[in-house]
């Protein structure tokens, strides 16, 4: 067993340690996750393989502070037709075409009425968005530039067969105790579907981190929380209040994948502990 962070460091495999990474990002990647429901429930499920997570489950309509719990969506397909049948938006070729939280449809409407639910990046013309609507009841799609201004005038076919009802809101939790019951609080926002650098990235690496310091003699108590972003975090601070007072530290991991430099956001006062600690 290591006993340091020395002896962690004098054995880390790093190109082992990014392969694992890069695999687990390769086995979420096709995964529809979203604020709550099925993809972020699968997600967690694969994450159990790697480190024993706690998973919790907090029903629609909990208040948490002065939200609530919203209702869970869970979506099976979507596409939009061409007057010849032809699937011209397709969900099942990428998760990102549907906004996510729409509500479901199945209706058939010209190109003018079905462009207000149509959305780009025209400075990006190949790129398709990701666009959610997780408090207002909406329905839409995402698509390129390129493919919007391929379409013909004409009728389309559009469904997206999706389900806004009571369910649940999911996390995972895994807590690492110390020598102190001070804690280092690590999170990390599992809601985004394929999206590599957010926030596949921070998902991969806050779960290879838990790994790292599993077999370590450890002197805080290490509480890794993999949360649905803004409302996750709400739930939980609400829930968790009585233990607030033993958090001493905490990092959100986001968007740790891309090739440029670490970008670290300092606490209120920028002189604290964990600061110095980053900097260091």
């Amino acid at each position: 067993m290591q006993h340091t962070l020395a002896d962690l460091k004098a054995t880390l495999d790093q190109a082992r340690m990014g392969r694992e990474m890069y695999r687990l990002m390769e086995t979420l990647y096709p995964i529809c996750r979203s604020l709550t429901g099925n993809g972020v429930r699968e997600t967690l499920a694969i994450l159990q393989r790697h480190i024993p997570l706690d998973v919790h489950e907090i029903p629609t309509g909990t208040p948490v502070f002065d939200w609530t719990i919203p209702r869970e969506w869970n979506i099976r397909d979507a596409y939009i037709k061409n007057a010849n049948g032809e699937r011209v938006v397709d969900f099942q070729q990428c998760n990102l075409h549907v906004v996510q939280y729409s509500v479901p449809i199945h209706t058939r409407m010209q190109l003018a009425d079905l462009k207000p639910h149509l959305h780009t990046l025209p400075e990006h013309p190949g790129r398709i968005p990701y666009r959610t609507s997780y408090y207002h009841e909406n329905w839409g799609f995402c698509l390129s530039e390129a493919q919007l201004q391929s379409l013909p005038d004409e009728r389309y076919e559009v469904r997206i067969d999706a389900t806004l009802q009571d369910g649940h809101l999911t996390y995972g939790e895994y807590v690492l105790p110390g020598e102190s019951p001070d804690e280092i609080l690590m999170s990390c926002h599992i809601c985004h579907p394929s999206l590599c650098n957010d926030n596949l990235s921070g998902i991969a690496l806050t779960t290879c981190l838990a790994q790292a310091l599993t077999p370590l003699s450890r002197r805080y108590t290490y509480r890794f929380v993999f949360v649905p972003a803004t409302i996750g975090p709400i739930a939980w601070l609400c829930l968790n209040e009585p233990r607030l007072s033993s958090i001493k530290h905490g990092l959100v991991v986001s968007n740790v994948g891309d090739p440029g430099p670490l970008t670290y956001k300092k606490s209120r006062r920028g002189d604290a502990e964990i600061d110095r600690a980053v900097m260091h």
